[in-house]
């Protein structure tokens, strides 16, 4: 079975980073996703945004507090998970949300209001980050090509397939 959630968006307001007794960081984000429609009968263009409750933890929580800020643009992947709780009227609720196992930074740096000081990776303006803490990607390893026989340049065998 799978359940996964790709997300690309906005985000709405300030992340709210708290610490837990335990010392691990948790980050709640709402992101914004517009879908853009073309109505052919009514010849205008819709939009529909829908917003989405982020939960990011540890160092994903420490990334998003220090880079992330209303406005950026971020990729989030992650998986759907519904909690159950009392509100005070004691009448039960539901809240279904987002459990982000990866996030990238989007857009450049100039578009991201907390981008000052961020390290580019790569040359790029776009950092990856696993749930398994801040990770900066390593470079690909470069092939290094195999060793052949020479083979005279008007051997008919030499064919290209």
């Amino acid at each position: 079975m799978v359940n996964k959630v790709i997300l690309i968006g906005n985000v709405g307001m300030d992340p709210e980073v708290r610490t837990l007794e335990g010392g691990a960081k948790v980050a709640r984000i709402r992101l914004a996703t517009t879908e853009r429609l073309f109505d052919r009968q009514a010849n205008e263009a819709k939009e529909h945004t829908e917003w989405h409750t982020i939960t990011l933890w540890r160092g994903l929580a420490d990334v998003v507090d220090r880079f992330v800020r209303k406005g950026s643009q971020i990729y989030v992947e992650g998986r759907l998970r519904t909690r159950e709780w009392m509100d005070k009227d004691n009448n039960k609720r539901y809240t279904t949300e987002i459990l982000a196992d990866t996030m990238n930074l989007l857009g450049r740096r100039s578009d991201n209001p907390a981008s000052e000081g961020a390290p580019a990776y790569g040359g790029q303006q776009q950092g990856g980050y696993q749930q398994s803490g801040y990770q900066q990607p390593a470079a690909a390893p470069q092939p290094q090509p195999a060793a052949s026989p020479s083979v005279p340049a008007d051997d008919p065998d030499d064919l290209p397939f």
